[in-house]
């Protein structure tokens, strides 16, 4: 079969991949091994697709619907493929079949191109917060999830050497991650709940299905408490946010709104969307894309 990757996918990798890496290059024959020992029927390729795995529309022999997805080794697939497993379809997409070891996840078909984003605000984050809460379930028993502590270390050990370079040294970025990394010790040293969280949830994770009328899709899942994964969720359509005139006080009622809504600690909320809105404002000025480390950045500033 003829395969192109996505170009959003090509981009992405080509700033985050390790030197070395050759899983694109492999990708072609990936994918025509995956879909010939599952007898698939190719439709298309997801566009614009995500930026650390790539999507294919297909059918079972038995015509069934469904979505074959593959990712390398460091976007965690045999992690994503664990949290599906337990989630078991509630609130998340399901699981048909799965091949973690080599990238290959086969999934319920959803309709990729309607997602909760495509709503209103109000009824998008209203909707949004309650596939959330439908996730957020005790981890399975000898789980080997990343917990929060352990992904934001790393992450606040790349926002460290980071200040240092001349692409995010100056002051105020300094004064933004010396912020998030007190937060960050502060919520750690008395951490709430340990839940199975979806780890990159926002609107755009949330896609219309059949048997449900919106289920997450794409988890990063991580063991920590729900403020964490909340967070993400804050800052939502933040270039509409920059845009508004009163985006600060917009910013501050929907961390207010959500964590009553979804009885999440309303400080730690806050803080968690502060670490957040830093760490990925930083990863932005890394890998060369300024303007959205400004949006983000700003967006830190109001928190």
């Amino acid at each position: 079969m003829a395969f192109e990757p996505p170009r959003r996918l090509v981009k992405a990798l080509g700033e985050t991949a390790p030197d070395g890496d050759e899983w694109l290059e492999k990708l072609p024959g990936a994918v025509e091994r995956a879909v010939a020992q599952r007898e698939l029927t190719v439709e298309r390729v997801q566009v614009p697709g995500g930026r650390s795995s790539v999507v294919l529309l297909v059918r079972r022999a038995d015509g069934t619907p469904a979505v074959l997805k593959l990712a390398p080794r460091r976007a965690r697939p045999e992690s994503e493929a664990a949290a599906l497993a337990h989630w078991g379809g509630l609130g998340a997409v399901r699981l048909l079949e799965d091949d973690a070891a080599a990238g290959v996840l086969l999934l319920e078909r959803l309709h990729p191109e309607v997602s909760v984003r495509s709503l209103p605000e109000a009824k998008a984050l209203l909707e949004a917060a309650g596939t959330l809460r439908r996730l957020w379930v005790e981890p399975p028993s000898g789980h080997v999830f990343e917990t929060v502590a352990e992904r934001t270390g790393r992450q606040a050990a790349a926002m460290t050497a980071a200040v240092g370079d001349s692409a995010a040294g100056d002051a105020d970025v300094a004064a933004l991650v010396a912020g998030a990394l007190a937060a960050r010790e502060e919520l750690l040293a008395a951490e709430g709940e340990r839940r199975l969280l979806h780890g990159t949830f926002r609107q755009s994770k949330v896609l219309a299905g059949e048997r449900m009328p919106w289920l997450a899709v794409g988890p990063d899942p991580v063991v920590g408490e729900c403020a964490f994964d909340l967070a993400r969720l804050v800052r939502d359509r933040v270039e509409d946010l920059i845009a508004s005139p009163s985006g600060a006080s917009i910013t501050r009622r929907r961390i207010k709104r959500l964590a009553e809504s979804l009885e999440v600690d309303q400080e730690r909320l806050r803080g968690w969307t502060l670490f957040r809105a830093v760490e990925s404002g930083v990863r932005a000025l890394r890998v060369g894309r300024p303007r959205d480390a400004e949006l983000l950045l700003e967006f830190a500033g109001w928190v």
